[in-house]
């Protein structure tokens, strides 16, 4: 099996169970008078389809620390003025 269709037969591993989860977690969701419905997993599916997405083949965009890339990148976002 070459590395794409392992990454697929993941992906669609994670797919089933988190469809088994997602189920189990509608019938057994304890506030009946507030029901849960698939729509209010809508965010999670995004992430497990975007696992073929996020990994670009293993490569990094940026140098490690060690090849002269960044020792420290902010992520914080700089406040209104």
């Amino acid at each position: 099996m070459d590395h794409s269709a392992e990454h697929h037969a993941y992906i669609a591993e994670v797919w089933r169970r988190f469809e088994e989860v997602q189920q189990w977690a509608i019938e057994h969701w304890p506030d009946a008078a507030h029901p849960i419905s698939s729509s209010d997993f809508v965010e999670a599916r995004k992430e497990i389809l975007g696992l073929g997405q996020k990994r670009g083949g293993g490569q990094r965009q940026e140098a490690e620390p060690a090849d002269g890339g960044a020792q420290y990148i902010d992520v914080t976002p700089t406040p209104w003025p």
